[in-house]
């Protein structure tokens, strides 16, 4: 399977008639593995600021989550496994996996619950599968 496929048919599924806005899976580096068309062209830092908040929970907590050109209030997330970005309506969950970032943004009327279900269990999969 491609990893566009698990962009396509994993992440931006319907859950209870809602979906995604945008999704990518990003490796560790930064490099993007596969991604929505929506998804937001990260900066290198980006990247590097979110990889250091799974090494060092709390981190990201001060400045905010930045994916492009949104900033995300940091909330609860599981820490060094997943990061929760809320910003009005809408928000990110992204899943740390071995080898990989999965990212899902949504707006309502997608839940912060529904995000974090199809995010967090296409991590948990790759994460088993090696990646």
């Amino acid at each position: 399977m491609s990893w566009q496929t698990y962009i396509d048919e994993h992440l931006m599924c319907d859950v209870e008639g809602h979906r995604l806005i945008a999704a990518a899976i990003i490796g560790h580096d930064g490099s993007v593995w596969a991604q929505s068309e929506s998804f937001p062209q990260l900066k290198p830092e980006e990247v590097t600021n979110i990889m250091k908040d799974f090494d060092e929970p709390g981190t990201l907590a001060p400045t905010g989550l930045f994916l492009g050109t949104a900033k995300y209030m940091v909330i609860q997330g599981e820490p060094g496994v997943v990061i929760r970005g809320k910003k009005g309506s809408g928000g990110a969950t992204i899943r740390k996996t071995s080898q990989t970032l999965i990212f899902g943004i949504y707006e309502e009327p997608m839940t912060p619950g529904q995000c974090n279900l199809v995010v967090e269990r296409l991590g948990d999969y790759l994460n088993d599968q090696g990646f």
